[in-house]
């Protein structure tokens, strides 16, 4: 290309719709929808329809919008220049369904590899790479969720999720095993969650993305779902779907890094301006992948408009945050010498903790009841206190210590685990410094970690008893949950994102064992407010007894705000059935036993207490009552008075 500065071109018109407040906000960082001013939008001009384009390349000579429309043909339609780096211009004729990309000449005058839409909320279906010209309208009918979701708060209520990678949930064998689609999934996802009680669905990245076996975290397409799936409007209808089958929705979100694929961010404009320039901070050691240079104001705006565009145009109750750790520490996966202190000499990202602070005011006030959740492995402090008060912002955090300590205690011999009790009670230490969602993520069955079911030791009939009694813990742990796909039916092979869930395995007994289990834990758990109401406030738990190491058993209460709500949860962590085991209690009365998980229906051996107990005036465990009780093999009560 001999002339790579564009001379005017009479078919790209004015005037565009980006204010002086727009460049303002967008480059201080603030803006927190120029989505609806970047990107392309179909519109009318001067009576005549197109496209206008707009995007930001501050350091390029010359940028074209280049596509089907024009013959892939440099300098047909150049894009003029406007405030804050931002180029921008209308193309008469180009309508929905148009491929395009922008063509940008770097600053040396090298013209670039033609450039992804960082704004396009369309992309062709990988590994093809264009943008695709498309507008946002879809009838929404879930104006009864989105009203009800406003006048609930989400931290006191019930939140069980149900994670789920779209690609390998179910596929098609009749159709060379591919994936199903936006528009098929809903109906079966819809069944499966309602049939078990999930209160959410958790999607793993669903931003378009070239490389299938990231799950979506190498992102590329930040306003786009993956059109592997359908259009735009076809996730829509998938969330549109859940929420009027009172499913809620939360989308996986990854603002730590994305990949160095030329048609996107990386070296867009002909320098480093997504990325950081000093390759000790634009490189992740560990993911291959490009980290975002937080500290760049208008990066800011970038990824605060994402989070909110989910919200906005797809109706999105919550993001979680993917990789937080890793943006919060300069020296996440690099070795001394390998990173650059922060101004103070520390090894903190306060360019990161900026954003993200100002991307979780910018969600809280756009969608006061959506929320934003963080995947963040350290004792970094105040993850979910208010930005007002020093804090990152979040509404959750996800526990991964209670995740780590929790399987590896279940995933050693039972007679071993009495010497490890400690891993189930040191929880205790800081289970409110924050507000925690407990994840049995897709994390803990990839990477040669197997299946939750495989991790647990002993012969078929423990695996899937240790399996029950994992998942009861968690249901009676205070905090919100969640567990991944399989895992609600004993999946045994770990999960692979090029197959499918083995569903033929669901229907074994064993299998149906676990999925009635489920169903009725999420059942008692949303009847139950001892079990979710209190979640982050410690006056809403009390040991019974946490020392009893000697015989693995742990009991607890759960309280409501109204004391006669109470509910107790025992757990034998042995295969030996315990007669006459005694807990103390403080009410009076019968206490019924809402779950036994050793239930023969369940596909235990039918040890328990037939139904519930009557208190005895004998005092224990400081208590001046008690309760007598039958503990099953490997098994959890659950018992309420109230």
């Amino acid at each position: 290309m001999s002339d790579p500065a564009p001379p005017a071109a009479a078919n790209v018109i004015g005037p565009h719709d980006i204010s002086d407040l727009d460049v303002h906000l967008f480059c201080e960082g603030t803006h927190a929808r120029i989505y609806e001013k970047l990107g392309a939008h179909l519109t009318t001009r001067a009576g005549v329809a197109g496209t206008q384009f707009a995007v930001w390349a501050p350091n390029a000579q010359a940028v074209c919008v280049v596509g089907d429309f024009n013959g892939w043909k440099t300098n047909a339609h150049p894009l003029a220049r406007i405030a804050g780096g931002i180029w921008s211009g209308f193309v008469p004729g180009v309508h929905r369904g148009e491929l395009y990309k922008y063509r940008i000449v770097s600053p040396a005058g090298h013209v670039l590899p033609d450039k992804a839409d960082p704004y396009g909320v369309a992309q062709q279906i990988p590994p093809n790479t264009a943008s695709v010209v498309w507008n946002l309208d879809y009838a929404w009918q879930d104006q009864r969720w989105m009203s009800e979701r406003s006048e609930r708060s989400p931290l006191e209520a019930p939140m069980s999720v149900y994670e789920v990678h779209l690609g390998s949930w179910m596929r098609v064998p009749e159709d060379g095993y591919r994936s199903l689609s936006y528009v098929e999934i809903a109906p079966k996802l819809v069944e499966h969650v309602k049939r078990l009680g999930f209160t959410h669905v958790e999607l793993l990245p669903v931003m378009e993305h070239p490389f299938f076996g990231s799950w979506g975290y190498q992102v590329t397409g930040y306003f786009a779902p993956s059109s592997r799936f359908g259009s735009p409007q076809d996730f829509m209808a998938l969330i549109d779907t859940l929420h009027q089958n009172g499913i809620g929705v939360l989308l996986d979100w990854p603002p730590a890094h994305f990949p160095s694929d030329g048609h996107g961010l990386v070296y867009f404009d002909g320098t480093h301006l997504y990325e950081h320039a000093d390759p000790r901070q634009r490189e992740h050691p560990e993911w291959g992948s490009v980290l975002f240079d937080y500290g760049r104001l208008e990066v800011q705006s970038f990824l605060t408009s994402s989070a909110v565009f989910w919200l906005d145009k797809f109706h999105a109750d919550g993001i979680r945050v993917d990789g937080v750790t890793s943006m919060l520490h300069l020296d996440y996966g690099r070795a001394e010498g390998q990173w650059v202190p922060n101004r103070h000499g520390g090894r903190e990202n306060l360019d990161a903790v900026s954003f993200l602070r100002r991307m979780n005011d910018a969600v809280h006030r756009e969608y006061p009841d959506a929320l934003t959740v963080a995947e963040e492995a350290t004792a970094w402090p105040r993850v979910t206190a208010p930005t007002r008060l020093g804090g990152l912002g979040f509404d959750l955090k996800w526990d991964m210590g209670w995740m780590h300590d929790t399987l590896r205690y279940l995933g050693r011999d039972a007679m071993h685990r009495r010497f490890h009790h400690h891993e189930l009670t040191f929880r205790r230490m800081y289970a409110y410094s924050e507000r925690y969602l407990l994840a049995l993520s897709h994390d803990e069955v990839v990477y040669g970690k197997g299946s939750l079911l495989s991790r647990m030791p002993g012969d078929e009939w423990q695996k899937f008893a240790n399996l029950r009694l994992l998942l009861s813990y968690m249901l009676a742990t205070p905090g919100k949950k969640l567990v991944f796909m399989g895992g609600e039916f004993g999946q045994r092979s770990e999960w692979n994102h090029d197959s499918s869930l083995d569903w033929h395995q669901a229907g074994t007994l064993l299998a149906q064992g676990v999925q009635l289990l489920v169903r009725d834990l999420n059942r008692v758990y949303a009847d139950n407010p001892a079990l979710y109401a209190r979640d982050h406030d410690p006056e809403g738990f009390d040991w019974i007894d946490a020392n009893d190491s000697r015989q693995s058993t742990l009991s607890f209460v759960r309280r409501s705000k109204h004391s006669e709500e109470t509910l107790v949860a025992i757990f034998n962590f042995t295969p030996e059935v315990r007669h006459d085991f005694l807990i103390g209690v403080e009410q009076a009365g019968f206490w019924h036993e809402l779950i036994n998980t050793d239930a023969k229906v369940y596909g235990g051996s039918g040890q328990g207490n037939q139904g519930g107990v009557h208190s005895a005036a004998v005092p224990s465990h400081g208590r001046p009552l008690s309760l007598s009780l039958t503990l099953p093999p490997l098994g959890a009560l659950l018992l309420s008075k109230g």
